[in-house]
This record gives structure tokens, C-alpha cells and sequence, in this order.
């Protein structure tokens, strides 16, 4: 199960006795008694607020498999090292936008961090009609900050370079992206699972051979292309928020990829946020729905000024040189034009990509699965199939956020099945 003999889980019982001379943990919570509550509904980890006198932190431990499936589907422990690296990565990158990190004991494949309170998973929060005052920014700015400072934009070329052969160790797990993401959606996979209903779109998905072909092609991009430092499962379930706050956790999926990966995951995301809202809102849809599309919409509007001016500002790699460009005299806007194509172009195949696999491979999102009535999933399910459809094989040709909120609005109210 585990390559480490001295790994061992831990339960709401045992983890007082085995964490409790933890510097770094007392320090949050302080000694004496401790009341340990096991919150985690993810797949791969075991996830503790631990409470004492002084206040709260977050424990979290790897488990060496995969909890929906069980003990026949084994994963490494070592990802809570890349994750551990990952935040650490990303607080640099973008302070203040990921939980802060107290302890990392990599034997046990366990971090404590900051107890977010009163913040809830994203995920939760739009499924319940609730709004999150500057999402947006802070979302566009975290895609931006974390691509550009992690590209070679930015980073010295060595320090690039053994960034990429340091993440490139977490194997297995984008290895499930890889196939659960990318390709199991367009065939019959043994883990596979779908709405009933959703026969006749599912069948057209899979007999379209340029669809595949682009799907594929954005896995090439995505195994081989390292241009940035990439969250890796960056959704509404890997966010979390307060009314006006917001943290982004979970980057355990990381390494190096297309700048455009992470952003048009989110946005996926906050697609089938929207498509699945008529199962779960009343007289307020249209305005919470339009509230949705906002949210993406203004990502991508922050996304791109922020990257502009980090352009402008911290433009220090081997990359587009400032020597080719301003110490010539030439303006170094196009290229930064041309660099922002490549990733809206990744990011919206990305995006319907995304939005197929979360309906038909392993591992749905709740904001379908919680439409407990099949026979009104799977219509809302069908429009977010064919929206996917259209991005994947439309992706070069997009030219904005608008353009895209604009088609899911048309599909919102177009009968699929």
C-alpha cells in the first residue's frame, strides 16, 4: 500500500497523542485538551480541524488510495511533499491567496495549516445562491500572478528548470488527470458513470472524431508543454470563502503545464455552477445566474490586466527580453498579444473539456449530483455537454469571456434531449 513502513493514518483518537508535542501545532492551538473533528469529503485525504484553548488548525494527511474507489486503486504518499511545495510556491507567487503553512512532516504525509473560519468551499456557497464579493479579482489575479511568476517570464531559466525536475516527480496523480480528464469521457472507460438520459449526447460526443482529436491534441499541450507552475484542480471545490474573502487549497494536482490550463478549469467550473442552477434557485435564477457569468467574465477581464502589467513590470526571464523589444524601441504588446492567444486558446479547451469529464468520467461535481431527480439532471447536464462541445472545437476562435457567457446563455435555454 505504502512504500514508507513508518506511515501510518491518522484517527480522531490517536491524533492528540501523536501530534501533540508538535511545536509548530501548539503554537496554534495551544496545550492541554484538544477536540479533533474529521472533516474531509475528498477523495485522497484524511482532513482534521484540530481545537484547544488557543484556537484552530487544519491537519491534513495524504491516505495511500483513492477513498471512492478503496484500497484497489493505491496512490503515493508523496504528493503531500509536491502539495506542501506547491503552497509554499503560491504564497510567494501571490501572498495571502492560499492557507498559511505551520508544519510539513513528510514521513506522515501530513500538513498543518491555517483553520480558515468563517470561510466554506466555494463549490457549497454557489450551490446555496450565496455571492462572494471580489471573486473575480481575486481569481484573475491569482491565475495571472501564479502563471506568470511561475513561467520563465519571470524566473530565472535554473531556477525554472529545477522547478520542472522537482514537480516532475508527482507522477500518479496527473496521471488521473490525464486519463480521467482527457480521454475517458470519449469512450466507454471501466470507471465511467453518467445520468440516465444522457445515451444520444454521449454517443454523438464519442463519434466525433475532431472532437477527440482536439481533446487530445490539449493533452499533448498538456504533458508537454511546462510553461508554468500549474494548480492542477483548480475548481469551486478547491476555493474556499467567506462573504468577501477567498483562499485557494488543494494544490496536490501540481506541476509544470500550459499557462491556460488552470483559468479555463475554473471557468468550467463556474459554467456548470450556472447550468445547474435551475435545479436549485427560485423566483432570484436570472439574477444569480447572470451573477455567475459575471464572475467569469470579470476573471478573465483581471486575468489579463494583471498579467499586462506584470508584463510591463516583471518581464526579468529568458522570454520575450526587453533587448528584442523596449531597448530597440519596438512596443513588446503584440507579443504580449500573441502570448495571451496561446492561453485563451488552451484555457477554452481546457474549459469544455472539463465540463464533459465532470459528467461523464470518474469524480462528478456536486452541483449536478446534488439534482437528486435524474430526469432534471440530465437535461441541465446535456446543455453543459454541448457548451463543452462548442468550446473544445471553437477554442481558437474565441475571442473573449463575453463571447462564451453569451453562448451559455443560448444553451441555457436550448432543449438538448
Amino acid at each position: 500500500m505504502t512504500a514508507n513502513p513508518a506511515y501510518e493514518a491518522l484517527t480522531i483518537d490517536t491524533l492528540p497523542t501523536r501530534l501533540g508535542q508538535v511545536a509548530a501545532l501548539t503554537a496554534q492551538v495551544g496545550g492541554g485538551d484538544w477536540q479533533v473533528q474529521e472533516v474531509g469529503d475528498g477523495n485522497l485525504n484524511l482532513v482534521f480541524i484540530v481545537t484547544g484553548p488557543r484556537g484552530k488548525a487544519i491537519v491534513k494527511q495524504a491516505l495511500p488510495y483513492v477513498r471512492l474507489v478503496g484500497d484497489s486503486w493505491p496512490l503515493p504518499l508523496y504528493r503531500a511533499f509536491f502539495e506542501y511545495n506547491a503552497l509554499t510556491r503560491q504564497a510567494a507567487r501571490d501572498p495571502g491567496s492560499v492557507p498559511v503553512i505551520h508544519h510539513f512532516d513528510e514521513t506522515q504525509a501530513l500538513i498543518v495549516m491555517e483553520f480558515l473560519e468563517p470561510h466554506r468551499i466555494l463549490r457549497r456557497k454557489l450551490i446555496d445562491g450565496e455571492r462572494v464579493a471580489g471573486l473575480a479579482a481575486f481569481l484573475g489575479r491569482f491565475c495571472a500572478r501564479t502563471a506568470f511568476r511561475g513561467s520563465e517570464l519571470s524566473m530565472a531559466s535554473p531556477d525554472k528548470k529545477a522547478d520542472v525536475a522537482l514537480f516532475a516527480g508527482n507522477v500518479e496523480i496527473p496521471a488521473i488527470t490525464e486519463s480521467l480528464v482527457f480521454t475517458d469521457p470519449y469512450y466507454a472507460a471501466e470507471m465511467n458513470s453518467h445520468t440516465p438520459g444522457l445515451e444520444p449526447v454521449i454517443a454523438r460526443l464519442r463519434a466525433d472524431v475532431d472532437l477527440k482529436i482536439r481533446a487530445q491534441q490539449a493533452l499533448q499541450r498538456f504533458v508537454s508543454n511546462t510553461e508554468t507552475m500549474v494548480h492542477g484542480d483548480l475548481h469551486s471545490g478547491s476555493i474556499m470563502s467567506t462573504a468577501d474573502d477567498s483562499r485557494v487549497i488543494d494544490p496536490e494536482f501540481v506541476q509544470y503545464g500550459p499557462m491556460g490550463f488552470d483559468i479555463g478549469m475554473l471557468c468550467a467550473n463556474f459554467l456548470m455552477a450556472f447550468f445547474s442552477q435551475p435545479a436549485h434557485r427560485g423566483d432570484d435564477l436570472a439574477d444569480y445566474q447572470d451573477w455567475i457569468l459575471s464572475v467569469i467574465a470579470d476573471v478573465w477581464s483581471t486575468f489579463e490586466a494583471e498579467f499586462r502589467s506584470l508584463w510591463q513590470s516583471e518581464r526579468t526571464g529568458i522570454l520575450f527580453p526587453a533587448t528584442l523589444f523596449e531597448d530597440q524601441g519596438h512596443d513588446s504588446a503584440p507579443a504580449c498579444d500573441a502570448v495571451l492567444t496561446g492561453i485563451r486558446r488552451d484555457a477554452w479547451t481546457v474549459c469544455g473539456i472539463e465540463m464533459h469529464r465532470r459528467c461523464l468520467s470518474l469524480a462528478h461535481n456536486a452541483d449536478f449530483e446534488d439534482i437528486e431527480d435524474p430526469t432534471i439532471r440530465a437535461p441541465l447536464e446535456a446543455r453543459n455537454l454541448m457548451l463543452g462541445a462548442d468550446l473544445i472545437r471553437t477554442a481558437e476562435t474565441i475571442t473573449g469571456a463575453e463571447e462564451v457567457c453569451d453562448r451559455a446563455r443560448g444553451y441555457n435555454t436550448t432543449d438538448v434531449i
